[in-house]
């Protein structure tokens, strides 16, 4: 019969559970329910084949899927198992969080491990480790050393999704040359592409589902292939010969997981990737900070400056020192430089083996001037090293670029990887590049430099075992606006439901000219500026850009938000959101009693009506609105804004009233 568990109150398990209990089910069958009862994983061997599915309440989300993998010369690990023994656990735990979205985090799950092993021939073991938490499930994979020195090549992973019910799927394709910088596309899971995580859908059951994956460590990463009808199955990203992953007598692959919503927007406060990463291993965090920057980067986008050298080369001394006085007339504390080391060219961002030199700068730069100019004026310069994808070249130089780093005073690095391909032959997201993002990540942290990555891995929580990894970018960011078609204005109301899942995201908001006056003719932002200055809120990420042309922001009232504006929060809550029609994000401030709010829409304007019950009860609110002027939209005045106060309390009601591709941004501040 099936062994329940961990369920501590009968009483809360659907019938549909209890009807399974005592019937004729196979004799190796567990099920494992979270604390709540919320969600319950049945693991079985049928055939002696592995096979796991996933309810949620009474609703079956996940019907019995397959497990497994195939090795080198077609030698399949996934049948003729037998259970050797089981383990039962549970935890609940609060953690800190360095710097976050939320500072306290709740990690509470109830844990079964299962112990197979072949019942002849080789006689490996595998162990399958499920984890039950009441905002979704998890598994993975340990493959133990089974005494014999070998080493392993997968050529395949077994593991399926087998979905109950079709749904609206959010999804980027996965083996593009842009990596995960492609729009998003709405699609039945039924009609899917091969996709990248995270998956998000949109449920015919009425529920919110996300897939992806925890603490990827050393292993390839996967994408999602469909199989017939609603199922999905495991695709893991290769190495340039066919091999899915190399290793020697052990492996253990990141958490498969599904995070479960009754509405989109409780996946955005769910952080069960976080909780499945290992605690904090760096002892000493008091050198890692969140900033806000500003940068000589969007005049490089909209072609006001060249990234190489020439007479509008941007990272000269001069024009430098001249955006370090804009730093601290403006009061913003960090300057992002690129371009300032040898090795650019006008084909800089072309898929080929770029040279350049992380230690040497251009013939109109010096970089121990600029940095000592910048210190004595209360600047602090953020380093930038584009590898051009070719990593062999990269870590011949990391040590030494990463120590001058340090003698000149800068703190934080942006690191690039601009090219289809890691070395013009890996993907990024290949056993490859996995372990290069990593090592990097930790050689960083020998240098006290925190890092964020440009055309990155996806993140699946390293921020929390290493939170100098601040955040990435790896998806499609607003510079797309400056040179090409752009960015629809639904793009950014999609992301939270999608890419932001998986972790923070430097997407260079905060323009305020949006129809790019100084720029290419024909582009623009797709966006009003309030917009732009909600996107701070809607978009987490402890390392902010103000993206926009410094000379655009002087003597601007609307530039007070961004510099009030925390990138530190204690709390989050979604207040409301559709995918790809409009979301309302508040968060509070770490350092003080205040809140924020940013919201914004699609291309189509709209009226929301919020309540302010996330507020303290009894205080008075000094709300500080910063909203789109009456019959403003990005099509219409975009740049037009209303700046104005109200007294409000938690018992409130409040009518944001947001343009065409519009929004509204908020500070209430404790009175």
């Amino acid at each position: 019969m099936i062994k329940n568990i961990m369920i501590k109150k009968l009483s809360i398990i659907p019938a549909i559970f209890l009807a399974l209990v005592g019937c004729n089910q196979p004799e190796n069958s567990y099920e494992l329910s979270s604390p709540g009862g919320q969600n319950t994983i049945f693991f079985e061997l049928e055939n002696e084949n592995p096979r796991y599915s996933v309810f949620h309440g009474g609703n079956e989300i996940i019907s019995s899927s397959e497990m497994g993998f195939v090795f080198k010369d077609n030698d399949t690990l996934g049948n003729n198992f037998e259970i050797t023994g089981v383990e039962e656990t549970s935890k609940d735990e609060t953690w800190e969080q360095v710097w976050g979205e939320k500072a306290e985090i709740r990690n509470r799950y109830n844990e079964l491990l299962v112990n197979l092993q072949e019942k002849s021939g080789k006689q490996r073991k595998l162990q399958v480790q499920f984890r039950a938490f009441d905002d979704g499930i998890a598994f993975r994979y340990v493959f133990p050393e089974q005494g014999i020195k070998d080493s392993i090549f997968i050529m395949d992973e077994l593991t399926t999704f087998n979905l109950k019910d079709d749904g609206k799927a959010w999804w980027i394709p996965a083996y593009h040359e842009q990596r995960y910088e492609n729009l998003y596309e709405a699609s039945p899971v039924s009609a899917l592409d091969t996709v990248h995580t995270p998956l998000t859908i949109e449920s015919e059951s009425g529920l919110a589902l996300s897939f992806h994956e925890a603490n990827l460590t050393d292993f390839a990463s996967y994408t999602l292939f469909p199989q017939e009808g609603t199922e999905l199955k495991i695709d893991l990203v290769p190495w340039a010969d066919g091999v899915k992953v190399r290793t020697t007598d052990s492996f253990t692959t990141s958490w498969r997981t599904l995070q479960i919503g009754e509405e989109p927007k409780d996946l955005i406060t769910s952080y069960l990737i976080l909780n499945l990463n290992e605690p904090n291993k760096i002892e000493d965090t008091s050198w890692i900070e969140p900033y806000k920057y500003i940068g000589i980067w969007w005049g490089m986008h909209i072609g006001k400056y060249t990234f190489w050298e020439g007479p509008d080369h941007g990272a000269s001394t001069k024009n430098a020192k001249e955006h370090i006085d804009y730093a601290k007339q403006l009061g913003v504390d960090n300057l992002l430089i690129e371009g300032w080391n040898k090795g650019w060219t006008p084909q800089w961002y072309e898929s080929h083996m770029h040279e350049f030199d992380f230690t040497t700068s251009t013939d109109d730069f010096d970089l121990q001037e600029v940095t000592d100019y910048a210190a004595e004026n209360g600047v602090r310069i953020v380093g930038y090293h584009e590898t051009g994808s070719n990593i062999d070249n990269y870590l011949k130089q990391v040590d030494s670029a990463f120590a001058l780093y340090n003698k000149v005073g800068v703190k934080s690095v942006k690191i690039g990887h601009v090219g289809s391909k890691l070395n013009m032959k890996e993907w990024h997201h290949g056993q490859f590049g996995v372990n290069y993002f990593r090592d990097i990540l930790k050689k960083a942290a020998e240098y006290n430099l925190t890092v964020y990555f440009h055309e990155p891995i996806k993140d699946t929580g390293e921020r929390r075992t290493y939170p100098n990894m601040m955040a990435r970018e790896g998806a499609r960011g607003i510079e797309y606006n400056a040179w090409s078609e752009g960015n629809p204005p639904d793009h950014v109301t999609i992301l939270p439901f999608t890419r932001f899942l998986s972790g923070p995201m430097d997407f260079t908001a905060g323009i305020f000219d949006v129809e790019i006056s100084q720029g290419y003719p024909g582009r623009n932002v797709h966006s009003t500026t309030a917009k732009q200055l909600a996107l701070l809120v809607t978009v987490f990420s402890p390392v902010q850009m103000f993206a926009d042309l410094p000379e655009n922001y002087v003597d601007k009232p609307a530039f007070q938000f961004l510099l009030d504006v925390p990138v530190n929060w204690e709390d989050t809550k979604i207040l409301n959101g559709e995918i790809g029609e409009y979301i309302t994000t508040v968060r509070k401030d770490i350092d003080s009693d205040d809140w924020y709010l940013g919201s914004i829409t699609n291309e189509e304007s709209r009226d929301l009506e919020i309540d302010l019950s996330f507020l303290d009860e009894g205080a008075n609110y000094e709300a500080q609105i910063y909203a789109d002027a009456e019959g403003t939209g990005y099509q219409n005045n975009p740049m037009e804004l209303e700046i104005s106060k109200k007294e409000v309390t938690a018992t409130d009601k409040f009518m944001l009233n947001l343009g065409e591709s519009g929004g509204t941004a908020i500070r209430f501040k404790k009175l």
